[in-house]
């Protein structure tokens, strides 16, 4: 079955070449895209879509992201919109509430919000664990994530658990619950902040999972400075993410890892991609991460939802994009890319075809999976010039046409 988008005013395509395309085409085969190009040059296809003048993006990477979790968090919110600080130590609250919550709603709760974010243009979407934090409770957590996630991240390294020793903790996540998972997981994350793990800590959490086939990411640099983004280059993490406050140090070496990374044509050696996560910054009333300075020392810039219920209860990716463009002084191109592209970067699925199965998402290409996001506007620059406005008129992930809102 193959499906033509035609009238499309513009592609914003995110691919290798940057390519902006005025009145283009796409065709769908299957799940993948399988022509693009000027609308008056497109082969026939099966089924025809009529665009109508819209403009057409790839389908948002959402690359950090809470969703296996239960329970309510709002009179946090309202005492911290009242001036309390934002502390990690809020997180034992849903510790509560997911642990005495049955498999079948954390799942029914986690599928809800997936449908949410694909329904707002999310074609392709990660998520933690980290609100079990005991070896059952991860261990399930991992595996509910599995059925409803693209991708899966280990963070039983959250918190340090109310009643346990620092250490005693950091030997569980480093052994048996890292066993307990592992199946399920692709990834390993760690807060690296004060109020949750030291430098030393973290690190042993992160080589263990490096160890055990996992790739790295790291939440740093959330609350001050510290040395989640160091200890993220040294391992070679693929991502470090919050970066609120950067030191001249941290910025450099994010870019130094960078140093062997052809940007105009996506290839070489990667380094660690600094991913921004600015609905959290303004709930949790934090400076906004460095975007623009990360961008022009040649850091790959990512942007992410961080849903979750305590300080990010967002899954609107074009919220991000916009407060991106007003706020964080990224052009709307730029802001974009760091929605699709950087954040399939972040997760290692920017490249991939055909040949090897691995479709690349995150940008529209032939071969590459087809997600796709129109929007009810003529141009991607709405997104910023008509802020909370919902723009997504209709989403294909992997080739499926989804449900909107």
């Amino acid at each position: 079955m193959s499906t033509l988008i035609t009238n499309i005013a513009e592609l914003m395509t995110q691919d290798a070449e940057h390519r902006v395309l005025r009145d283009a085409a796409v065709v769908i085969e299957g799940e993948r895209i399988s022509w693009l190009g000027p609308a008056a040059d497109a082969p026939a296809a099966d089924e025809r879509v009529d665009a109508g003048g819209r403009a057409l993006l790839p389908g948002w990477v959402d690359s950090h992201t809470h969703l296996i979790f239960a329970g309510d968090r709002t009179a946090e919110f309202e005492a911290r919109m009242a001036g309390q600080s934002y502390s990690a130590g809020g997180i034992a609250v849903t510790t509560g509430a997911t642990r005495s919550t049955s498999d079948f709603d954390l799942t029914r709760l986690a599928m809800g919000r997936v449908a949410e974010a694909v329904s707002q243009g999310t074609t392709y979407l990660e998520t933690k664990t980290g609100y079990g934090l005991d070896l059952e409770n991860e261990a399930r957590s991992a595996r509910i994530a599995s059925t409803v996630a693209d991708e899966v991240t280990y963070l039983g390294a959250h918190l340090v658990p109310a009643g346990m020793d620092a250490e005693e903790y950091t030997e569980l996540v480093c052994g048996p619950m890292l066993t307990a998972v592992r199946p399920y997981v692709r990834w390993a994350d760690v807060f690296c902040e004060q109020g949750a793990f030291n430098e030393d800590q973290s690190r042993r959490v992160l080589l263990a999972c490096k160890a055990a086939g996992l790739g790295l990411r790291v939440h740093g640099n959330q609350l001050g400075e510290g040395p989640g983004v160091r200890l993220a280059v040294e391992v070679g993490a693929a991502s470090v993410d919050h970066v609120n406050y950067l030191s001249a140090a941290d910025v450099d070496a994010l870019a130094a890892s960078w140093s062997g990374w052809d940007a105009a044509g996506g290839s070489g050696t990667r380094g660690t991609v600094a991913t921004c996560l600015p609905a959290c910054d303004l709930s949790t009333r934090q400076p906004l991460a460095p975007g623009r300075e990360l961008l022009d020392a040649g850091v790959q810039l990512a942007l992410a939802s961080n849903c979750n219920p305590g300080t990010s209860y967002t899954s609107s990716m074009a919220f991000c994009v916009t407060t991106a463009v007003l706020q964080m002084r990224l052009s709307v191109h730029e802001a974009v890319r760091a929605a699709t592209y950087g954040g399939a970067l972040a997760l290692g699925r920017e490249s991939g075809n055909d040949v090897d199965g691995e479709r690349a998402v995150g940008s529209v290409a032939v071969g590459h999976r087809a997600d796709l996001h129109l929007l009810n506007a003529p141009s991607a620059t709405h997104l910023a010039y008509r802020p909370g406005i919902p723009l997504t008129h209709a989403v294909w992930r992997a080739g499926v046409a989804q449900p909107t809102r």
